[in-house]
């Protein structure tokens, strides 16, 4: 997997971190504009997060938690990726010190930029 993020963004590190744990091995690159990776791999406009992956073939983004990448590389949709917009609380690397978490929801990118839940959590 490779990772693109901003030197220093502390959540990113925590979702490295993450997605190690789950056993995936990370490249990790810093960048300072992230657009134009995003906008390579097909992240939809107003999907994005603080980082972005890439793990056979498919684009991650954001702080999606590695039990559905694994899922993903399972099932190998013919698909873009998956994206979790924002910075949800309680998602991986967004944890939070009381433990306050919101729902989220993971979605698919399709071939064609539209997106549909994948995993709700």
């Amino acid at each position: 997997m490779v990772v693109h993020k901003s030197p220093t963004c502390g959540c990113c590190e925590l979702w490295v971190e993450h997605v190690r744990e789950a056993g995936f091995p990370v490249d990790v690159r810093n960048v300072q504009n992230l657009h134009p990776i995003k906008q390579r791999l097909g992240v939809p406009y107003g999907k994005g997060s603080c980082h972005t992956a890439e793990v056979a073939g498919y684009v991650i983004e954001g702080h999606v938690p590695a039990g559905d990448i694994v899922r993903l590389l399972a099932q190998r949709p013919d698909a873009r990726g998956l994206v979790l917009p924002g910075m949800p609380l309680g998602s991986p690397g967004m944890e939070m010190p009381d433990g306050q978490t919101q729902s989220y929801t993971v979605e698919l990118v399709t071939r064609d930029g539209t997106t549909e839940a994948f995993a709700q959590h």
